[in-house]
């Protein structure tokens, strides 16, 4: 399997390994803010992750983009 044919959605998950240094802030300085860094992170994917799935009934708006009126 190619890079190239990796989904941008399926591709979040490598942001996944965003928690492996977050985990050692977390251990090694602070814990709650270790917690909070991981709560970030996570909230962060999940946006992404949102943001690149598709648009549900793109058909409609595109069928819609060449029936406008002034």
């Amino acid at each position: 399997m190619e890079l190239e044919d990796l989904s941008p959605r399926h591709a979040l998950i490598v942001g996944l390994f965003a928690l492996l240094p977050v985990t050692w802030y977390g251990l090694g300085s602070s814990l709650s803010a270790g917690v909070v860094s991981a709560i970030n992170v996570f909230i962060i994917l999940a946006s992404l992750y949102v943001a690149f799935g598709p648009i549900a009934n793109a058909r409609d708006h595109e069928h819609d983009r060449g029936h406008e009126t002034s």
